[in-house]
């Protein structure tokens, strides 16, 4: 079997030699070049054409971003981007996210972690997936038609129509994502009309301390309020709320509860969870929408809305970048339309409207 080749990027020779180490452990991989920053990552891809990168949130002459903006532009290679928890740190992982990396990892103790051992199993396993990935076959298409988008793209500087409750039917809609999220969520919300009537709630499977710069991106970004939810949220048509990292989101009478009970496969937050928080509630006004990601989780969610009455949607298999959730949905027969990310939020307003 041939081994999975690996350009490893960072500015700390140190942490180059342990993310290499780590990495060589496993039989199956080999790191084939190390980089002290993105202008090196470059030239060193053009010699060897890694399989996957590891990048280097923040470093010198050029950064993560840069660094991604014109890999992708360029050459497509799948990229696992290494980020501490800092404000700033997770913000433009975000933004890596969006622009084609392919998921992240949490340094244990900041930019030099001595203990970056703890997450050894997680960067294998996410190099691992990575080299499986769709971002080769469909990042160029991804920036094509964000490029064809500009035009029409409302200001990020518009004023927003205040979210508020609307009369009639209360709907409400769940999306839920795992790897590739931020990118297709951003594809999906910015799409939304700001008197939307219906409620949003966005699971994304991520860690403490990234989905409030998740929130706040998309809410920059989009013509609907977005924000990181909190205890006591009340559901409001034109809002969405997005799940807190390492809290399960619960609707109870009508406002949010956020808990750190067990996790559901192994995530908190989980999909299934928020669905079943809800689904007796809103029965038929219910819209349940799965997007790409590894895993199962949502499946039994869907199902539930199925069972109530309600509306499901799936991402296909060319759009995803991990076709794992949407599949398990897809193949246990509780998708009710499938559509390319592309699609999803004009058939999310067709079902609000409908």
């Amino acid at each position: 079997m041939a081994s999975i080749e690996v350009l490893v990027v960072d500015d700390s020779a140190f942490m180059r030699k342990v993310v290499s180490d780590l990495l060589e452990e496993e039989e199956d991989i080999k790191v084939i070049g190390k980089a002290r920053n993105g202008a090196d990552a470059l030239r060193k891809i053009e010699q060897h054409m890694p399989d996957v990168v590891t990048l280097d949130v923040e470093m010198p002459k050029m950064d993560g971003l840069e660094f991604l903006e014109r890999l992708m532009s360029k050459c497509p290679i799948p990229v696992v981007m290494l980020s501490s928890v800092t404000t700033k740190q997770s913000k433009t992982t975000i933004k890596a996210l969006e622009l084609g990396a392919f998921d992240f990892i949490t340094k244990p103790s900041g930019s030099i972690s001595l203990d970056i051992a703890k997450v050894q199993e997680e960067l294998i396993q996410k190099v691992r997936l990575a080299v499986k990935s769709k971002v080769k076959k469909t990042i160029k298409r991804q920036i094509k038609v964000e490029q064809k988008k500009k035009a029409a793209k409302v200001s990020v500087t518009r004023r927003k129509r205040k979210a508020r409750d609307k009369t009639g039917e209360k709907k409400l809609v769940i999306i839920g994502a795992s790897t590739g999220g931020p990118r297709s969520l951003k594809e999906v919300v910015t799409v939304l009309p700001a008197d939307l009537n219906a409620a949003l709630l966005i699971v994304q499977h991520m860690p403490a301390g990234f989905t409030k710069s998740l929130a706040q991106r998309l809410d920059k970004l989009s013509k609907i309020d977005v924000k990181e939810a909190e205890k006591g949220d009340p559901l409001r048509a034109g809002q969405a709320l997005v799940a807190p990292g390492d809290y399960h989101m619960i609707v109870e009478n009508g406002k949010m509860e956020l808990s750190q009970s067990e996790k559901v496969h192994n995530v908190r937050p989980a999909i299934d969870k928020t669905i079943a928080s809800v689904v007796r509630e809103y029965k038929k006004s219910l819209i349940g929408v799965l997007l790409t990601g590894m895993g199962k989780d949502g499946a039994k969610g869907l199902g539930l809305i199925k069972e109530f009455g309600g509306q499901t949607i799936a991402q296909d298999e060319k759009t995803s970048v991990v076709y794992g959730m949407p599949k398990v949905a897809y193949e246990s027969g509780v998708v009710d339309t499938v559509k390319p990310i592309y699609r999803i939020g004009e058939e999310i307003i067709r079902k609000v409207e409908g």
